[in-house]
């Protein structure tokens, strides 16, 4: 279930290493600017196999920053 949540609560749960972060904009765009510790799992690029690489137990926080 997806839950939203502040700046704040974020980085108390990455600070206590209790989330994984991802962020699922193109490898590019994160290659020029993404948040400290963030994996990149470009949303074009999501399925089974990409995400193989997050830690199946604990909580995952899916950033995408975009502006229209």
């Amino acid at each position: 279930m997806a839950t939203r949540i502040d700046n704040d609560a974020l980085r108390s749960l990455l600070d206590r290493g209790d989330v994984q972060l991802v962020e699922v904009l193109p490898a590019e765009e994160y290659e020029e600017e993404h948040l400290p510790g963030a994996i990149s799992l470009p949303i074009k690029q999501l399925d089974a196999s990409t995400a193989a690489v997050l830690d199946r137990a604990r909580p995952v926080v899916v950033y995408c920053w975009d502006y229209i």
